[in-house]
């Protein structure tokens, strides 16, 4: 009999644990959930593929109690093309954000981190291009302080896109 409390009693702290991690996540239906959704809804504009852009674009945003997102803030872009294919993806998320009831607000910063799919046989002239768009590349900095202690760090968002 004591084996059989024991055990449902395991089964019932077990099931509260993944209860409870599935909420903690901000984002509705959790981190594989958001990896989807921008996976679907991020647009690689025409631009960034044929320029062969790759790089990060770290950006804050502030989502109230409804779910709704407002004051989206570059803090950190490798290029200014990556931009808006985010912001864009972004505000397609309304609703979907969850935070604590004691909160009227809460501020979020997610990095999404572009790459292309490598072809079977990369020549130089590839190589020479991502290098040639390293080298020119003209970051977007924020010169303002993250306030870290007010702020959820998200996991970083891969975006990978098919090279023409």
């Amino acid at each position: 009999m004591k084996k059989i409390i024991f055990i449902a009693a395991l089964i019932f702290q077990t099931a509260y644990c993944f209860a409870q991690e599935q909420l903690s996540f901000p984002f509705q239906g959790g981190n594989d959930a958001m990896s989807q959704f921008f996976k679907d809804s991020l647009n690689v504009s025409q631009d960034i593929i044929q320029r062969k852009i790759i790089g990060t674009a770290v950006i804050k945003f502030t989502a109230s109690q409804n779910g709704r997102i407002s004051k989206i803030v570059v803090y950190y872009a490798d290029d200014a093309l990556l931009v808006q294919p985010v912001i864009d993806a972004l505000r397609k998320t309304n609703r979907k954000w969850i935070i604590s009831s004691a909160e009227k607000m809460h501020d979020f910063i997610i990095p999404f981190v572009f790459s292309f799919n490598p072809p079977e046989t990369a020549g130089s002239d590839l190589q020479k291009t991502v290098y040639d768009n390293y080298h020119s590349r003209n970051p977007i900095l924020s010169k303002d302080q993250v306030p870290l202690d007010e702020t959820t760090l998200l996991p970083p968002v891969p975006v990978s896109y098919d090279l023409p």
